[in-house]
């Protein structure tokens, strides 16, 4: 743990807000610190309010901010001697505590001050920090925990037991601070929770705060015992195994969910150790993550579903067990999970959230290991997680009704993406919340979107080992599939039957006919194990109405759209729908080159302009109206529909 000040950025901030802003940063760039909002931050200072008048303000850390990026606008002021006033009453729920921090903010468009923030008030230093740190908690997370603290710090700390955080810790602390000379402490350490540092100055309680964790990490190595631990040899995680395990985990969930498959070295050694099924459960690293993960993983190994099932039974025996009578049931589906002699699993609703797991798991196996090398892991008691995980904050949250994006949590591909109707299913995808494989020929499809939720992956679609590798890779990276577009295609020039290149015809066949199958023979074995399962395969309007000069892509298109219908009837008994859209007179596509719209359009004796609406409702159909109708097939809207054939062409006669 090294310091990250450097004086010279120091010295560009002036005002005591500017200085807590750049400490708090430091303290985010180490995840070693805290996690995804975790810890929480304050300064002391003045504010002139409406009246002209000064005022002692605390500028704390805002809930929905991160250390890592927080600016000036999240940290909520408000009244230092409301707050103090607080910390002296007798009782106080913490819903009442919100509602008094919050009516004594001088700015009310602030985000709501951290629960901390009685706490941070009462501690007599300008600036305040508070992390989460790893090794600091795991020597507090065994049996000697206690005695481990007392020898390393001395004195120099004020120790204080496990107590719920928000208003008890405050009260705790405020009762436990009676006395005491603050001025001969470097910190405090709460047990199983973490760690705080304070001074007038901002970098003497930020470089606090890294020398005592520092001193954690070196006492935490220094009396290990164990340099490694017992566990079996590792094996390769099946990827159709990892896509029925999200399957069950989603069923549970009662929505589908992004399963994030770790196969590191630290994963799959915790995943294949001796005693993971103990160690494992016993509980987070810090009772904050439990909102975030559970207070334990699901441990698989041959039996999923029962695994799952079990889950879920001891989860509600667990709520019923701590439960006052008054609590709502949280959703009892796992949030990450250890594949035993595998590797780890991370569960969220959308890959935001699975990578938060992921992130707090890591931490998590770290610390645990290092715990069981000097020792044992020993987190805190069920009831105090439970407590933790039904904060009465939390509860609160569930009567707020909100609203997920209709894709949230399914898996889609798309072929023939980089470009055309393929990237605007793409795109809207996206947009509709899911995450999205990207297949394309074009090798910029590797870093052709910003989005994180887009896997973009190179594949010659006429190669099946490439199809098969492109479709295992999404599986490995999400977890499954439920949603395929099947798009990729060509339009060869027009030639007549009998003056036609076979090159010409034997390409059409393989990217416009062919290509497909292979693809569909890659999926279905994920489809059936997805969520809702989905196929949208384009066609073309050239299935109902060919034209002449364009028999190459016209059989292929008519071959595709065959396939389709044999596809629905077989994988209807899977509850997977297939469905066909012919699209017509799409130019922002990759296919339509200039010369292609051109010779076309001279074929039918029209302008450009003309062929481009040459429809009954004389409009042209882009791309992204086709993406809409392709999510529409794959949506609810189509949920009890499947082998249909749906144009979408402003209207055509010979079609109609």
């Amino acid at each position: 743990m090294q310091s990250l000040w450097v004086e010279a950025d120091a010295q560009k901030f002036t005002t005591d807000l500017d200085l807590r802003v750049y400490t708090s940063r430091l303290l985010g760039q180490n995840p070693n610190l805290v996690l995804h909002g975790g810890g929480n931050t304050s300064v002391k200072s003045t504010a002139t309010n409406l009246f002209g008048e000064t005022e002692e303000v605390l500028y704390v850390k805002g809930s929905g901010w991160d250390l890592a990026t927080i600016e000036a606008p999240g940290f909520a002021p408000v009244k230092l001697d409301v707050l103090k006033r607080m910390a002296a009453l007798p009782e106080l729920s913490d819903t009442e505590m919100v509602q008094a921090q919050r009516a004594a903010m001088l700015n009310p468009s602030a985000p709501n001050p951290s629960v901390e923030a009685i706490l941070h008030a009462i501690i007599p230093f300008k600036f305040v920090d508070h992390t989460h740190a790893d090794a600091t908690v795991a020597l507090t997370n065994t049996p000697d925990g206690l005695e481990y603290i007392k020898d390393l710090y001395g004195d120099r700390v004020l120790v204080v037991p496990y107590v719920m955080p928000g208003f008890i810790l405050a009260k705790k602390i405020y009762e436990l601070s009676q006395g005491i000379d603050w001025q001969n402490l470097e910190g405090m350490i709460l047990m199983n929770h973490g760690v705080f540092t304070f001074s007038d100055d901002a970098k003497t309680s930020y470089e606090n705060m890294i020398k005592l964790v520092a001193e954690s990490e070196t006492y935490l190595k220094s009396k290990q015992t164990k340099t490694t631990l017992n566990g079996t040899t590792p094996v390769d995680a099946d990827l159709l195994t990892l896509a029925q395990i999200r399957r069950e985990v989603s069923i549970a969930k009662t929505k589908p969910v992004i399963a994030r498959l770790d196969t590191d070295a630290a994963s799959q050694q915790f995943a294949s150790l001796d005693t993971v099924a103990t160690i494992a459960t016993q509980g987070p690293l810090t009772p904050d993550h439990v909102i975030r993960t559970k207070r334990a993983p699901i441990l698989l190994d041959t039996d999923i579903a029962d695994a799952v099932n079990n889950y879920i039974t001891e989860y509600k025996a667990y709520f019923e067990r701590n439960n006052d009578g008054s609590l709502t049931c949280l959703n009892p589906a796992p949030c990450w999970a250890v594949w035993q002699n595998r590797g780890l699993i991370s569960f969220g609703s959308n890959l935001k959230e699975a990578n938060i797991v992921a992130d707090i798991k890591a931490h998590t196996i770290e610390a645990i290991q290092n715990a069981e090398k000097i020792e044992k892991w020993q987190a805190l008691p069920e009831k105090d997680i439970f407590e933790m995980e039904y904060w009465e904050l939390e509860q609160a949250k569930l009567k707020k009704s909100s609203s997920a994006p209709e894709f949230q949590g399914k898996i889609a591909l798309v072929t023939g993406a980089a470009s055309g109707i393929g990237k605007a299913c793409v795109e809207r995808l996206v947009a509709k919340g899911a995450v999205v494989a990207a297949l394309d020929i074009n090798a910029d499809i590797a870093t052709l979107f910003e989005s994180k939720s887009v896997l973009g992956i190179q594949c010659d679609m006429s190669d099946r080992a490439q199809v098969q590798q492109a479709v295992n890779a999404t599986a490995a990276q999400f977890g499954g599939l439920d949603i395929v577009v099947t798009n990729a295609g060509i339009f060869p020039s027009s030639e007549t039957i009998e003056a036609m290149n076979p090159d010409t015809w034997d390409k059409s066949m393989a990217i416009n006919l062919s290509s497909h199958q292979a693809l569909l023979q890659a999926c279905v074995p994920y489809l059936r194990l997805g969520f809702d399962p989905a196929v949208i395969i384009m066609a073309s309007k050239n299935v109902p109405a060919p034209g002449p000069g364009a028999s190459a892509y016209s059989v292929a298109k008519a071959g595709l759209t065959q396939l389709a219908r044999v596809a629905a009837l077989e994988l209807a008994k899977d509850n997977i729908r297939v469905n066909t859209l012919h699209p017509n007179a799409v130019f922002d596509t990759a296919i339509w080159t200039p010369e292609v719209l051109e010779k076309r359009a001279k074929h039918y004796g029209l302008t450009v302009e003309e062929y481009k609406t040459n429809n009954l409702l004389r409009v042209e159909v882009t791309s992204h109206d086709v993406a809409e109708l392709a999510c529409m097939m794959a949506g609810s809207a189509f949920a009890k529909t499947t082998g249909a054939q749906l144009p979408i062409d402003g209207g055509n006669e010979r079609v109609i």
